[in-house]
């Protein structure tokens, strides 16, 4: 039996190919039919070769929802029918990094769809800790943003959010919003900041407090203004510029903390002097830790919901003409997903 994946072969360069359908080699595997991949940022730079972790050819897509065809016999934790999301990480458990529970950072981390053939396929086969059940009553596109929202929780639970926290979010994309979101979830007051009105107003509508355009108003005063020159307890940067982590720095109130999400390789100049003055703590956010069981039951509780997140929707067939919709309309595009139904 064959089955059609989405392959990027080298450096721009999309194509739909047939290959053999992955089976059930051990006994905790599971088989799953894929019904909606997201396409993320990363599926984009994989695209255009600016992913540097990524190699090719490559099978992309990481955010994979889906229903179980068939399982190993060692499988205790999901049945034939179940509807599931995707984990898209595996780890060696030795390194140390998994020993303080940090898998997300193993030195031998493997991520679905980036170092190795994802989700953007009819079929995949995967083990069962990294294939979770969720509820049937959910529309798949719900559930098929999972694992950016496990992206949003990981940044809260790393900027460590708590119920009263105020909270500056930098950028209103997908990610930013997955993280508002959670940081309201959490109780926190949030503020976000962004270049394009129409993602400002859609922060708001998902529960952002205050919106702040950055071509407008200058951000450090408008912060300083709202927190009476307190500053925010937390700044998560979900634009990830040398400027945008810059101006973390100075708008973070004293023993505040910066959560930065980004892979740009440009240095910042930033001064010793306010981390120090503030004691300040400036931590990564990659992937996600344990963070799925958490999303899964708020997703089955009805407490997250797209809310219009996702946008556009295409058939696998039509897959090159989303990436260059996605390329040419970013300001019309919040999240696509691939349908395989």
């Amino acid at each position: 039996m064959k089955v059609k994946a989405v392959q990027v072969p080298e450096a721009h360069k999309l194509v739909i190919i047939e290959k053999e359908c992955p089976k059930i080699k051990d006994s905790f595997d599971v088989q799953v039919k894929v019904k909606r991949v997201g396409i993320c940022g990363s599926d984009m730079h994989i695209f255009h070769g600016t992913n540097p972790l990524a190699t090719y050819p490559r099978v992309v897509g990481h955010e994979v929802a889906g229903e179980v065809m068939a399982i190993g016999d060692s499988v205790k934790t999901v049945q034939v029918g179940d509807h599931v999301v995707i984990e898209p990480i595996s780890f060696c458990g030795k390194c140390y990094a998994c020993r303080k529970g940090r898998q997300n950072v193993c030195k031998h981390l493997s991520v679905f769809g980036v170092h190795e053939d994802g989700g953007m396929q009819e079929v995949v086969v995967l083990p069962e800790c990294q294939v979770h059940q969720v509820s049937k009553d959910l529309d798949w596109d719900e559930i098929v943003l999972a694992e950016p929202y496990t992206i949003g929780a990981q940044a809260v639970w790393r900027g460590k959010v708590e119920a009263g926290d105020t909270v500056l979010i930098q950028g209103c994309g997908p990610i930013g919003i997955c993280i508002l979101k959670l940081a309201k979830i959490a109780g926190a007051i949030v503020m976000m900041t962004d270049l394009d009105e129409k993602r400002l107003q859609f922060a708001k509508e998902n529960g952002a407090d205050y919106i702040l355009n950055a071509g407008n108003v200058s951000i450090e005063d408008e912060v300083m203004r709202i927190t009476e020159d307190e500053g925010v307890n937390v700044v998560i940067d979900a634009v990830c510029l040398p400027s945008t982590f810059e101006l973390g720095i100075q708008v973070a109130s004293p023993a505040g903390t910066i959560v930065v999400l980004g892979f740009d390789e440009r240095p910042s100049s930033v001064s010793q002097l306010p981390i120090t003055k503030k004691e300040l703590t400036v931590v990564g956010s990659r992937l996600q830790t344990n963070q799925f069981e958490k999303i899964i039951t708020l997703l089955n509780e009805g407490k997250l919901t797209h809310n219009g997140l996702i946008t556009h929707k295409f058939n696998l067939a039509d897959v090159q003409e989303a990436f260059d919709f996605i390329e040419k309309n970013p300001d019309q595009v919040r999240k696509a997903c691939i349908i395989f139904d």
